[in-house]
């Protein structure tokens, strides 16, 4: 079976480039054939893009995070607009709103999701989406500002109904390992609301390790597990679901 690991923080599970290239390959080697590589800032995605050359399924993701909005780095949105035209950068993100962590003000917030959403609608690039308990603000910002290549909502967090009414939108759903927790009785009712061809799924590690490794840091060859779970949820073989979320991110991502 093929898995495809759309979220992925590679610079966050190692800082040496030779152990961020093998856990890359441990992943290929756990059937984990695709990995978009999340970095937070510009500085970091400089690096990790460097130490991944090499790596060809390694995707990348490029964009400055709400973490960093009183900080996003000289000229950059030039070094956003110059990292697009790389080899296997295939995505702006992660970037959305969080005021859980309350980084900077709101209004700067949303000032820097809006900058690098325009930002895609001119490049034509899907959006990889970071929601925090700012649920309704990012809903009304991609009612209006949704990129024609998309986006996700990466580590889905809001409940069923939520997913119902973002249906509308042209969005796809992402579920990390915190959907095999049992307690997370809201991800499995949304991941069973939610029609299967918008069903993303993703490790976000070195986070949300999956139940079975908890105590782990986590790695994109965790994966199957998440999505074996997932089929549980689903009620459907594990092939097929591995099968239709590997689609999907090719899709997405418009990788063919």
């Amino acid at each position: 079976m093929q898995y495809f690991d759309t979220h992925a923080h590679i610079g966050l599970i190692f800082d040496d480039p030779i152990e961020q290239l093998l856990v890359c390959q441990q992943a290929k080697q756990a059937g984990v054939v695709g990995i978009v590589s999340i970095c937070n800032s510009l500085m970091d995605f400089t690096q990790v893009y460097e130490n991944l050359k090499t790596a060809e399924h390694v995707f990348h993701a490029v964009g400055v995070s709400p973490s960093e909005v009183q900080n996003p780095g000289k000229d950059w949105q030039r070094r956003i607009e110059d990292s697009l035209k790389l080899p296997r950068v295939v995505a702006i993100g992660e970037i959305g709103l969080d005021y859980f962590h309350r980084f900077g003000d709101r209004k700067s917030q949303i000032e820097l999701f809006i900058d690098q959403l325009e930002m895609a609608a001119r490049f034509d690039k899907p959006v990889i989406v970071h929601n925090r308990e700012a649920g309704k603000d990012v809903f009304d910002i991609l009612k209006d500002r949704m990129p024609p290549a998309g986006a996700v909502l990466h580590c889905y967090s809001e409940d069923a109904e939520y997913a119902r009414r973002a249906l509308d939108l042209n969005l796809y759903f992402s579920f990390a390992g915190n959907l095999t927790y049992r307690n997370a009785r809201n991800l499995h009712e949304t991941a069973q609301a939610v029609p299967l061809d918008r069903i993303l799924v993703e490790s976000e590690a070195p986070f949300m390790v999956p139940a079975e490794y908890r105590g782990k840091r986590n790695k994109p060859e965790y994966l199957p597990s998440t999505v074996d779970f997932l089929a549980q949820v689903l009620d459907l073989p594990i092939e097929e679901v591995a099968a239709a979320t590997t689609a999907n991110a090719r899709r997405f991502l418009r990788l063919g």
